[in-house]
């Protein structure tokens, strides 16, 4: 589905997380006023190596105001790990990975996440579709004041249309 008319911003701020460890907290409370990746993410999915580029980008950028925050889905094929505890242990330990991630969560369907439901209404960067998450890692740069740019699952964290995005975000 196409849209002329995608929002200009979104207000994530407010929106319930259940952090991977448990704790019940919000977007903005883990976000704050940095620039993030928001990103579904899935342990067993063949384009987890992402997680390799996605940690390198969290270490390149954490400095300047940015932050990746991982969002595991088990909604395409069941590839994602039956436990936050699992999720955890796998991430840490497979890639390395230090940034925030929330407890598993829906990205489609009745039960999307509110954060999801928001996400959504922006258009991918590369062929301007809305809509329906199409499969694991897919991408969201959220900048501090609500612009969004979106990638398919396939456009890899550090091509140069991403970087672009988050140097833009970042500013200066």
């Amino acid at each position: 589905m196409t849209t002329a008319q995608a929002p200009q911003t979104v207000d994530l701020k407010d929106l319930a997380v259940t952090t991977l460890q448990g704790e019940h907290t919000t977007f903005g409370a883990i976000v704050g006023d940095r620039t993030a990746l928001v990103v579904n993410v899935a342990s067993r999915c063949g384009l987890a190596p992402q997680y390799e580029q996605l940690e390198a980008l969290q270490k390149t950028y954490a400095d300047r105001g940015f932050t990746v925050i991982g969002f595991p889905c088990n909604q395409f094929m069941g590839q994602e790990l039956k436990s936050e505890e699992a999720i955890g242990e796998y991430c840490s330990t497979t890639w390395g990975v230090t940034f925030p991630m929330s407890a598993r969560i829906k990205v489609n369907g009745s039960q999307t996440d509110p954060i999801y439901v928001q996400l959504k209404k922006f258009p991918e960067d590369e062929n301007g579709k809305n809509g329906r998450i199409t499969w694991n890692f897919e991408k969201f740069v959220v900048s501090p004041d609500g612009h969004v740019t979106r990638f398919s699952p396939t456009t890899k964290p550090d091509e140069p249309q991403v970087i672009e995005a988050i140097e833009s975000a970042l500013g200066d």
